[in-house]
């Protein structure tokens, strides 16, 4: 590489630490596990409070039990500090259940003792009872759906990170062998090669030279492409730079394994930011388009699974509500169901309540020379297909999408990113558009929140999406949540 005065990785932050992204999964699950711990706290106040029956109800000094939940949280939280509740890839439910018991039980243990140093004796032992069999209960029952929801995005497929590998000799070989050996994580497409003759060849395992260098741009357009690992020495690619460039550009992380002619490499980034990874031992440089602050992509992860359970939860009575005007208003299906573009290609069905007539597709043909958006985007101010009223209204105030709440909790979307193109679109991008699929779609973006949004030209609107990639940050997701809000109230949308 270049030599140049610039600051250290270490510097800017660009290494991966493996160890803080471990203790940042902790510290979420140890807040997670005290949060639950007081829901039972609260349930079993409830239980004794009103659904005991006779002299077994009620309690005699309620302040003293709302004093003893702040304890609970502290002695709960630093219990958890010595007795992680993990949830191991393989794990024996007896283990488990046995770190949640010790918890449990030595917390218990020193909630009497406090109750007996500060002299509470009118504090129900029945309440006691019914806490620590219902925190055992939750607690056992949140670590099994973690586990299960684990298992479920580890076998799936939509979860795989898909991966091109340039080369087919010795060191192609290996990495085929390194990625078989994480098993589940890695769906290797195939290698390319330099020379045509290897084509259809058999490098390693049920793994095939599947075309030469220069077939990427259409196998990457063709495939659902997460990552592309150089694994052959540098100086055979002819015109190398060429080819990471066009990668680059269309947001898929390049990965290149150690190559001691790496300082023959004269490539200057234009978007991707370098770091060096390891993968399962094999340290590697990586470019990628999209941001390298993996403990705040962590974090958002987290948010959204918590925030659309609650908000599907608290909701409901008004998806309920909107469910039953379409219905009266419309034949046909409450949602509507279409397969959009996701995260470097994958194919999912987005979720939205109905807002047009039920036959709205087979109609579009006859309405394109209506359109009044450039670039592959169809959009006309007074479609004739929205539904009278309830269509307008859920489409001016972006209520239409809430049901997208499910794709977010099924890890298919984010509550904030580019909003999921149609495939008829992406088969018309340019190379640059699409780098705004390299990261997850969500519900809302930039765009959405412009006040001009339905008078911008689809390049100002790739433009917007791709700032937001290049300057993602957790305060951007917050800026941008609550300006989707103040934009719903005023009834932006169309």
């Amino acid at each position: 590489m270049k030599s140049t005065s610039r600051p250290s990785l270490k510097e800017k932050g660009l290494l991966i630490d493996k160890q803080q992204k471990r203790q940042l999964l902790i510290q979420i699950n140890r807040v997670l596990d005290v949060t639950l711990s007081l829901l039972a706290y609260i349930g079993a106040f409830y239980i004794k409070i009103s659904l005991l029956p006779g002299k077994y109800a009620g309690l005699s000094n309620t302040q003293n039990y709302l004093l003893m939940g702040f304890v609970v949280a502290l002695i709960w939280y630093i219990l958890l500090v010595f007795i992680i509740i993990d949830v191991p890839s393989k794990p024996k439910f007896s283990d488990l259940l046995n770190n949640i018991v010790k918890v449990v039980t030595a917390g218990i243990i020193i909630l009497v003792l406090v109750l007996f140093v500060l002299k509470i004796h009118d504090f129900s032992r029945l309440f006691i009872g019914i806490f620590y069999i219902l925190n055992i209960i939750i607690l056992t029952a949140s670590k099994s759906l973690i586990f299960w929801s684990y298992k479920k995005s580890e076998q799936s497929e939509y979860n795989k990170i898909n991966i091109i590998i340039i080369g087919s000799k010795e060191r192609a070989a290996g990495a085929i062998s390194l990625l078989h050996s994480m098993k589940g994580q890695f769906n290797i497409i195939g290698c390319l090669d330099i020379h045509k003759e290897r084509i259809g060849k058999r490098v390693k395992d049920d793994v095939k030279v599947i075309g030469i260098v220069d077939d990427i741009q259409g196998i990457i357009i063709s495939n659902v492409v997460d990552e592309v690992i150089f694994a052959m020495p540098m100086q055979q690619i002819e015109n190398i730079e060429a080819y990471i460039q066009l990668i680059e550009l269309m947001g898929i992380k390049v990965r290149i394994f150690p190559d001691w002619n790496i300082h023959s490499l004269f490539y200057e980034p234009r978007v991707a930011q370098v770091y060096f990874d390891e993968l399962n031992g094999i340290p590697s440089m990586v470019l990628s388009s999209t941001t390298t602050r993996h403990r705040d992509l962590l974090i958002k992860l987290f948010a959204d699974y918590v925030i659309s359970g609650l908000m599907l939860i608290l909701l409901s009575p008004i998806l309920a509500l909107i469910s039953l005007m379409i219905k009266l208003a419309s034949t046909g299906p409450v949602l509507f169901k279409q397969e959009r573009v996701g995260l470097n290609g994958r194919k999912f069905n987005v979720y939205k309540f109905r807002t047009m007539v039920q036959d709205a597709e087979e109609k579009l043909e006859s309405l394109k020379q209506l359109n009044e958006a450039d670039g592959p985007a169809f959009k006309i101010k007074n479609d004739p297909r929205i539904i009278p009223v309830i269509g307008k209204i859920l489409r001016k105030t972006s209520l239409d999408e809430l049901p997208q709440l499910f794709n977010i909790f099924k890890g298919e979307m984010s509550l904030i990113g580019p909003r999921p193109p149609l495939w008829r679109e992406v088969s018309q991008y340019n190379i640059w558009h699409r780098r705004r699929l390299s990261m997850k779609p969500g519900i809302t973006c930039i765009w959405q929140i412009q006040p001009n949004r339905n008078d911008l030209s689809f390049d100002q609107w790739m433009d917007l999406d791709l700032e937001y990639i290049d300057n993602w940050s957790l305060k951007l997701d917050v800026k941008i949540f609550f300006k989707t809000i103040f934009v719903m109230l005023l009834g932006h949308g169309r």
